[in-house]
């Protein structure tokens, strides 16, 4: 983290207001206008609008699905109506963008058929031409289900980057054995046996498939039926090899599957597995009873990977929960993903796990840049900002007592939403409780946390503000939670808070631009 300037203290122009204030020294100008100018928008929810996480124009979405990244682009597929703000005429819309943060939307690439609705899935490069489609060209191979009297596995390709596709006449490729839950294939290229594997979310497990040619399929193994978490059905499940800690020689595989219900917060969720996976079984670290989750938020469900990014590994999840989807208030659209989060393995006494931290082309989207350092006591004292589009950074260091401590958001004259650490009982939270519109469901009105170990009595956090939710990031991004929130139009401030006891506090709050 940058530090303020120790030179002097920096005098606020006359003309000008700043969004970040306090007893300490102080850089910087304030945001674009806020009020009256800032709400007059061309929608009557415009206000919940994200600036840079992705929503589709209109109507509803869900899943990511087929993320690949070919030709210099990263494409985002998702589950979408093309008709209508609920979930109906599953379909997959699309989008591109050549730096996660600036996206073009394109024609709905893929519409139901007699098979069925278009369900979720992935897409692979098809680079040396395995599957015959391309003429000893290259293409883009999606996946998805065909979801009509049985859920059934179906492929399209794509010559020319994603803009028109052509259906397999062979499909479905992937008959259903008999679950009625048979869903959500991901392919990945297994290098080490030079296959493609092929995974599918069947009830309580992962089935996987093998091939050499990506249209003829071979069941090789299952995994999942006792482990991990069994609230509620297993959907959209990835798998990727990481490095440990950036040691190539200490590599593990990570299946990812998400559950619903079931989740840490209730609802829908994320579980992962830390294992071995020789092409055709996963061999999990850990005992069958323990369960990993990748966020502790109410919001963060179906993520997956983007295929064709060497030397990272990037993803993003729908910030939806499947308890209150159907209920969000926005228009004229309904669902949002999170940012795209580069996501690694670090060691810990109990075994490698995950850590995320938002992609850093989320720097495209900065603006102008404030910092505050200070004691926080009370709220004397406490640094305050404005803005609903943040990335706020900050370290914090606990100097006597065992405080509770954070930042209240989307601040206004009857809401907020607090972010904040509980020294006494070592947990990350976020409350929402009193953040805005709760009429969604009966438990949408909420505290969510973690257990949040550090050592010593320093602890960093990363909070990313977008107007209708907050991604909170701890500890360097080893803990996550992600939660929507509908504040008032008039909710645009922030402050810091501390009680039981005094941190010493470095913040810097950058400005989130679209």
């Amino acid at each position: 983290m940058e530090h303020a300037n120790t030179e002097g203290v920096w005098k606020r122009p006359a003309a000008r207001r700043s969004f970040l204030t306090g007893t300490a020294a102080l850089l910087g100008t304030g945001l674009a206008p806020t009020g009256a100018a800032a709400r007059r928008r061309p929608e009557s929810t415009g206000h919940w609008r994200p600036l840079v996480r992705f929503t589709p124009e209109n109507n509803w979405m869900n899943d990511p699905n087929g993320l690949v990244h070919h030709r210099g682009e990263y494409h985002l597929f998702f589950q979408h109506n093309p008709h209508g703000i609920d979930h109906a005429d599953m379909s997959w819309g699309h989008a591109v963008s050549t730096d996660l943060v600036h996206w073009q939307h394109l024609p709905v690439a893929l519409h139901p058929d007699e098979l069925g609705e278009i369900f979720s899935g992935s897409a692979v490069v098809d680079e040396h031409d395995t599957s015959g489609l391309f003429g000893g060209g290259s293409g883009i191979v999606a996946y998805y289900t065909s979801a009509g009297a049985t859920q059934t596995q179906s492929l399209a390709h794509s010559a020319d980057n994603g803009r028109t596709w052509t259906k397999y006449p062979g499909n479905p490729v992937v008959d259903n054995p008999g679950f009625a839950d048979f869903r959500d294939p991901k392919v990945i290229r297994h290098e080490p046996t030079g296959t493609w594997v092929l995974l599918l979310a069947a009830g309580d497990r992962v089935l996987f498939y093998s091939s050499t040619d990506l249209l003829t399929w071979t069941r090789v193994g299952d995994f999942g039926a006792d482990q991990g978490a069994h609230g509620g059905v297993w959907e959209c499940p990835d798998l990727f090899e990481l490095p440990v800690d950036g040691d190539e020689r200490r590599r593990r595989w990570v299946l990812v599957v998400s559950i619903n219900p079931g989740g840490p917060a209730g609802g829908s969720a994320t579980q992962y597995f830390v294992g071995d996976f020789d092409g055709r079984v996963f061999v999990n670290d850990n005992t069958p009873d323990r369960v990993l989750w990748a966020d502790h938020g109410a919001d963060f469900y179906a993520c997956q990977s983007w295929y064709g990014t060497p030397g990272r590994r990037l993803w993003l999840g729908w910030m939806s929960n499947w308890n209150y989807a159907s209920n969000t208030p926005t228009r004229p659209w309904r669902g949002t993903m999170t940012v795209p989060r580069e996501v690694g393995l670090t060691g810990t006494g109990s075994g490698p796990r995950l850590v995320q931290r938002p992609a850093r082309e989320v720097e495209f989207a900065h603006g102008r840049r404030r910092r505050w350092r200070g004691v926080l006591v009370g709220k004397a004292k406490a640094p305050r900002f404005r803005g609903r589009a943040l990335d706020i950074s900050a370290d914090f260091e606990v100097l006597d007592g065992l405080p509770e401590f954070g930042f209240d958001v989307f601040l206004g004259p009857r809401h907020r939403t607090r972010v904040g650490y509980d020294a006494r009982a070592q947990t990350l939270f976020v409350d929402r409780t009193d953040s805005g519109e709760a009429g969604i469901s009966e438990d949408f009105p909420a505290r969510h946390e973690t257990s949040l170990s550090v050592s010593g009595t320093r602890v960093r956090l990363r909070i990313l503000l977008d107007h209708c939710g907050v991604e909170v990031f701890g500890d360097d991004g080893s803990v996550v939670l992600t939660d929507l929130v509908f504040p008032s139009e008039e909710d645009d401030g922030g402050r810091g808070f501390c009680s039981g006891g005094r941190v010493l506090a470095e913040l810097e709050v950058r400005e989130l631009r679209p």
